[in-house]
């Protein structure tokens, strides 16, 4: 089984929800509270603008520029920031490894991320994701970006399985589900907020939650 990282295993939402709250203590101070509150909705908005891109300096840049700060970051210095401290604030629930260790002792696990190799690096070791999974194939390593079929590929040949053997659980439908499923595997569509598919892509199978995924520790799936 090969998982996502980022809003399947990780809460990536959560984790912009705490560098907004780091960068608020570093470049802010004390703020009044409804103000404080707009001020995360827009973060929110230009992280997610900015999803996928790894220079979050127009992040910053937007967010100083409507909210100028006390201490505000030289431009040269926000990529650094970002890099270094965002992935301090992802952490995992207890209940997420419970699952991931529940799966491998059945079969094979592995995660397959899009990103830039430090940052995500430093989420899987700061989480200890590394100490669960056989193979961690990260994008810029790769050479190639889901949804290429090349990056499932290269993550099979290294298990070591074939594709009609393995699932691929993921959040984002054309990355993760038709991603997968161009390269033969079965997607998996993790859709823990229930949001409407419509698109054209039909994963094998969509959950609420990565108990889900404890259905699939009989090999009768593959049959």
């Amino acid at each position: 089984m090969i998982f996502d990282l980022d809003d399947t295993l990780l809460d990536r939402n959560q984790a912009v929800d705490n560098m907004f709250l780091f960068t608020l203590e570093n470049c802010y101070g004390n703020v009044e509270e409804g103000v404080k509150k707009e001020m995360m909705r827009k973060f929110k908005e230009y992280d997610k603008r900015s999803y996928g891109i790894s220079d979050k300096t127009t992040v910053f840049e937007a967010l100083f520029d409507e909210f100028p700060p006390i201490n505000r970051l030289p431009q040269h210095e926000i990529k650094a920031f970002w890099n270094e401290h965002f992935p301090q604030c992802f952490s995992i629930s207890e209940h997420t490894i419970k699952i991931v260790k529940a799966i491998k002792e059945h079969m094979k696990v592995a995660i397959i991320t899009n990103g830039i190799t430090q940052r995500q690096k430093a989420k899987i070791r700061n989480t200890r994701l590394h100490e669960c999974f056989e193979i961690i194939m990260i994008s810029e390593e790769a050479g190639y970006t889901k949804p290429d079929k090349r990056i499932f590929d290269l993550a099979l040949d290294k298990l070591q399985v074939q594709p009609e053997e393995a699932l691929f659980v993921g959040d984002d439908l054309e990355k993760d589900i038709r991603g997968s499923q161009d390269a033969n595997l079965l997607g998996i569509w993790f859709n823990p907020d229930g949001i409407q598919n419509e698109t054209d892509i039909k994963p094998y199978d969509e959950i609420s939650s990565l108990d889900g995924l404890l259905t699939y520790l009989t090999p009768e799936v593959f049959s």
